[in-house]
């Protein structure tokens, strides 16, 4: 298990800040070489990244800054949207419950276009912990699809949301980080009796 913070930030956080975070997220190696293996360093890495993103979001909601341009800068930083179809179906969505294109996301995000969505990364949450089962990484070892638990911290109320998730991660063709192609997110089955 791991456990993902985001260090507490004296002055507001700009929109090119984030992007500097994000940019600062994808390995040295990846960066490099579009076309190197994905190893589970690299996955696991990709994991870190995207909880970290989310604890970033909310605490630019919460210090009142561009929490928009720090979540459209989270999406196309993690999800493959301009590269073709990115698979997403977010934890919380019940009517619209599939999000085909980055806007459908942002409005997941942070609030928006979809009358259900209230912003689920600006709740906000002081913590991202994953708890990976298991990663496949296909022959090619051009993607790869990582599975288990993920374990929300909100930063209001120290309440841990226990969370199963689905990723699929490939290269980004220009830079070589690992971006989702697949987001599978859904609360745990909770059997009636």
């Amino acid at each position: 298990m791991r456990f993902l913070t985001h260090p507490n930030v004296a002055r507001a956080v700009t929109a090119s800040a984030l992007l500097a975070i994000a940019a600062s997220a994808a390995s040295p190696a990846a960066a490099a070489n579009p076309n190197a293996p994905i190893t589970k360093a690299d996955v696991l890495q990709a994991e870190t990244a995207w909880g970290n993103g989310i604890v970033q979001i909310g605490d630019v909601f919460t210090k009142g800054g561009d929490y928009k341009a720090a979540a459209a800068a989270f999406i196309a930083k993690h999800y493959a949207y301009k590269d073709g179809t990115v698979l997403f179906k977010p934890t919380k969505a019940a009517v619209d419950e599939f999000r085909e294109d980055k806007d459908q996301a942002l409005s997941y995000f942070v609030g928006g276009s979809e009358p259900e969505d209230h912003g689920f990364a600006i709740t906000p949450w002081s913590k991202v912990r994953f708890d990976t089962k298991g990663i496949y990484i296909d022959k090619d070892k051009d993607s790869a699809v990582a599975m288990g638990n993920y374990y929300f911290t909100n930063a209001k109320t120290g309440q841990d949301v226990k969370v199963d998730f689905t990723m699929g991660f490939k290269r980004a063709p220009k830079d070589g980080h690992l971006e989702l192609f697949l987001h599978h997110s859904s609360l745990p089955y909770e059997a009636e009796h």
